[in-house]
């Protein structure tokens, strides 16, 4: 990391004290806004980022903005004897999708941008630390491609299924004991997952770290009957359907609607002809998901 070696930068009423290059303030003021947007954008993709590992990187790539954000405040201050304004001036998308393919066009768009800065800079400090900065925003606009190109496959193959888990389910006009099975697991799989980003965002809270752990104990309970009934297991891409809520409140108006779900799911499971042994372990997931629900309705209303 560069940022904190010492480095010298022309003083106001030094160099520039008589020939302030004009354009390039403006340039270094409109980098100051582009990274402190970026800061904020990045912050709020990473807490919608599918898995761990892409969050992980987005706010490595988040510690590079703040890095650069200082870096291009302190030259600025030097050059102008003040501080640099700083204000949001790109708004990020809500959506996660949408989120890594903008951040990547504007990663590409900040390499040239810099490029042109150290160029037409005179001082060679400022040269270095907007090239050096042009090199860290290509890097980025590499991981953004690649999530991007990641979650577009697990888009589109997503619009092969009709819908997913519990809803699925329900939305289902017909349904065969292989169909009630996978359904049944994906909604396990995607509570789980919803409940380790909860545990994740908010912290070890008692009521999802329980329910988290029955999860768990429901997909052990679900898995014998695929094999007993000759059903291939489906793949767990659950964790692309989560998205992380605002606040702990509507973290349990999550859970409560998600076992809603399961609760029907298992409902209408049970009203068909199916086998003794699936039966048994359809009524013992629903009525978890009604002690389930009970619990969630609790955390809600203390929130």
């Amino acid at each position: 990391m560069y940022s904190n070696q010492q480095y010298y930068v022309p003083a106001y009423n030094d160099l520039y004290r008589n020939a302030l290059d004009t354009q390039l303030l403006n340039d270094i003021q409109k980098a100051i806004n582009a990274e402190y947007s970026a800061v904020a954008c990045y912050e709020r993709l990473a807490k919608m980022a599918p898995t761990q590992e892409e969050r992980n990187i987005i706010l490595e790539i988040q510690k590079d903005e703040k890095r650069h954000l200082e870096e291009f405040s302190r030259i600025f201050t030097n050059l102008t004897g003040r501080q640099p304004s700083y204000k949001i001036i790109e708004e990020c998308p809500d959506n996660y999708q949408p989120g890594i393919e903008f951040a990547f066009k504007d990663e590409q768009e900040a390499v040239d941008f810099y490029l042109d800065i150290s160029d037409n800079a005179q001082d060679m400090t400022i040269k270095d630390r907007f090239r050096r900065a042009a090199a860290d925003e290509q890097n980025h606009a590499v991981w953004f491609l690649a999530f991007f190109s990641k979650n577009q496959k697990i888009t589109h193959n997503q619009r092969q299924i009709e819908d997913y888990g519990a809803k699925g389910a329900l939305n289902a006009s017909s349904l065969s004991l292989p169909q009630m099975l996978i359904y049944a697991l994906q909604d396990e799989y995607l509570a789980q997952a919803k409940y380790n980003n909860i545990i994740e965002t908010f912290g070890n809270v008692r009521t999802f770290v329980q329910i988290r752990e029955a999860e768990i104990r429901h997909i052990s309970a679900l898995l014998p009957l695929f094999d007993r009934y000759r059903v291939p297991l489906p793949n767990d891409i659950s964790q692309y359907f989560v998205t992380t809520p605002e606040n702990l409140k509507a973290a349990y108006a999550a859970g409560v609607q998600g076992e809603i779900d399961n609760i029907s799911m298992y409902a209408r499971f049970l009203s068909l002809n199916i086998p003794n042994d699936v039966r048994i372990v359809f009524s013992q997931l629903r009525n978890a998901s009604l002690n389930h629900l009970a619990a969630f309705e609790r955390g809600l209303a203390r929130n």
